[in-house]
């Protein structure tokens, strides 16, 4: 393990949701929102509704420039997240997970709550100096963001489709060639 829980579940939460605007974009409805909410065990205040559906799509380009930053520049939109949010990080348990922070109340608005869990996780990541594990897909047609919390750092591409794309094209590149 790479980083505590709630770091990888917000890392990953935020590369979902930065990937939700690539074509075909996938965080369109309610349901779609919602669904996002669960699959990420977010808890607390979920309007689920027309506005918050927009305030979460817009974070999208917000979390994309911080996840692809520099360190020194990711460290300058973290502090400007967490000041905005007026983030007072808290040690919490809920939903059967053990201790991890909170920097947010439950009552705050679905998207800062991103923004902020977001923004946190990437202190321990930034502390590390592991942005690298922070990256483009390696599919030159896909523009997707990957995290790579694999102990050997072997991950390349965003999903599978990705990946065996790639694998099918080396294969028939091989045999064209001869091997």
């Amino acid at each position: 393990m790479v980083f505590a829980h709630d770091t990888d579940m917000a890392l990953a939460s935020a590369i979902a949701l930065v990937n939700s605007a690539e074509d075909p974009d996938t965080l369109t409805t309610i349901e779609e929102l919602d669904a996002f909410f669960a699959e990420y065990d977010y808890t607390g205040r979920h309007d689920a509704d027309d506005a918050e559906l927009a305030q979460v799509r817009a974070l999208r380009p917000v979390l994309r420039r911080l996840l692809t930053a520099e360190r020194d520049e990711a460290a300058a939109q973290v502090n400007a997240i967490l000041a905005d949010a007026r983030a007072v990080p808290q040690l919490v348990q809920h939903a059967g997970f053990d201790w991890h922070i909170h920097a947010t109340t439950s009552q705050t608005a679905f998207a800062v709550r991103v923004a902020v869990e977001t923004a946190m996780a990437m202190i321990d990541v930034i502390r590390a100096d592991e942005l690298s594990r922070i990256f483009s897909c390696a599919d030159d047609t896909c523009d997707a963001l990957v995290v790579d919390l694999s102990r050997n750092r072997s991950k390349r591409f965003c999903s599978t489709t990705c990946g065996n794309r790639n694998a099918v094209a080396a294969y028939r590149a091989r045999k064209q060639s001869g091997r």
